[in-house]
């Protein structure tokens, strides 16, 4: 039932999903030949915002996404305003993006994306960062959740979507999916995270795999996130409802 190859939200879970992401459909964005790995952009805003690997060496050597590079810069091609032509690059000492390509969802729906990223630090593991090109045309890290707070711990990005008809978008990621297991949703709202759930005993990526599995449908009245269980035995629906994680069984 996990499929390795890219799809579609539509294709990948048979319903049609609306204003959320699916982490595996981001395999869609291209890899070029000077080591980057781009998604373009539907905003009206951006044209293509990328992942670079410019010296071709791994400054952390983590390996989690298998052969998947360490990417070292992240780049924001703009299609108006003052960065227009040009790139706009965020780079930052001992960081990395730990991570399959970059995510864009317009999460304050003004009709421009945020930039949604895995982004490790080298000392202290990896955490969930946001970006936006400014109106003066710089990158900017505008919010981010803690990092786990220890070299070669990770997270896998599940979605983004108002999961609970609040008008806010949450964001939702696997909290180190080989060791603690634990689906953890945050809030954004006004340029700020809060976390407002959490449920242990989940995962959505096995070391090594250069994918994430699952993600968010949208089936009926609102979001549901896909997601495994921690023994990868049973594939789960967890539903955001009175600020607390319901997991429902769908199958084996």
């Amino acid at each position: 039932m996990f499929i390795k190859a890219p799809r579609l939200p539509g294709r990948f879970w048979q319903c049609l999903a609306r204003g959320v992401w699916l982490a595996a459909a981001l395999l869609a964005g291209h890899a070029s030949a000077d080591s980057s790995r781009c998604v373009s952009g539907g905003d009206g805003h951006l044209a293509e915002v990328c992942y670079q690997n410019v010296t071709g060496t791994a400054p952390y050597g983590h390996g989690v996404l298998g052969d998947t590079p360490e990417w070292e810069r992240l780049v924001v091609r703009a299609l108006r305003g003052p960065a227009a032509g040009r790139p706009s690059v965020f780079t930052a000492p001992r960081q990395i993006f730990e991570d399959i390509a970059p995510r864009l969802i317009d999460l304050d729906f003004d009709g421009r994306d945020e930039i949604v990223t895995v982004q490790s630090s080298i000392s202290e593991g990896a955490r969930l960062a946001i970006f936006r090109l400014t109106d003066s045309g710089q990158l900017a890290l505008i919010s981010a959740t803690p990092y786990i707070g220890r070299p070669f711990r990770w997270l896998a990005p599940a979605g983004a979507a108002d999961l609970d008809n609040d008008g806010h978008i949450e964001l939702a990621y696997v909290d180190r999916p080989h060791l603690a297991k634990t689906l953890r949703i945050w809030r954004f709202k006004n340029d700020a995270l809060s976390e407002v759930a959490r449920l242990a005993g989940v995962s959505n990526h096995k070391i090594g795999w250069p994918f994430i599995i699952g993600g968010i449908r949208t089936c009926g009245a609102k979001p549901t996130i896909i997601v495994a269980d921690g023994g990868w035995s049973k594939l789960l629906a967890v539903d955001l409802v009175d600020g607390t994680l319901e997991a429902r069984r769908l199958g084996p």
